[in-house]
């Protein structure tokens, strides 16, 4: 498995948070959850320092290797500042009731 993070400043880009936001409702959820390989995305954000990014897990080097169904670059109009991938040694599952954790967060609260 691997993991990518990658991080963008904001402060001097093409967008905002909000609008980013809407662009997880409108579109690129959607689309992601038809990526063959990714077994988990989560997009980040800090309001207070204008930051935007988000986590992949990959079931492989391999499957990560895809262009992503993401127009995140276009919208804020230049690459991201971080953009590391690293090797997973082990993961779990946290000990809570079972819910699903798709379309939570942010963009899908009222």
């Amino acid at each position: 498995m691997l993991l990518r993070l990658v991080l963008w400043n904001l402060a001097d880009s093409k967008t905002t948070i909000e609008e980013l936001r809407r662009y997880l409702r409108d579109e690129s959820v959607d689309q992601f959850e038809e990526v063959p390989g990714l077994r988990f995305k989560a997009w980040i954000s800090d309001e207070v320092t204008e930051r935007w990014g988000a986590v992949y897990l990959w079931e492989s080097a391999q499957a990560a290797r895809q262009e992503p169904p993401s127009r995140a670059r276009e919208l804020i109009g230049k690459e991201p500042d971080v953009g590391e991938e690293f090797d997973v040694e082990a993961t779990i599952e946290g000990a809570f009731a079972v819910e699903e954790l798709s379309r939570r967060g942010l963009a899908f609260e009222p």
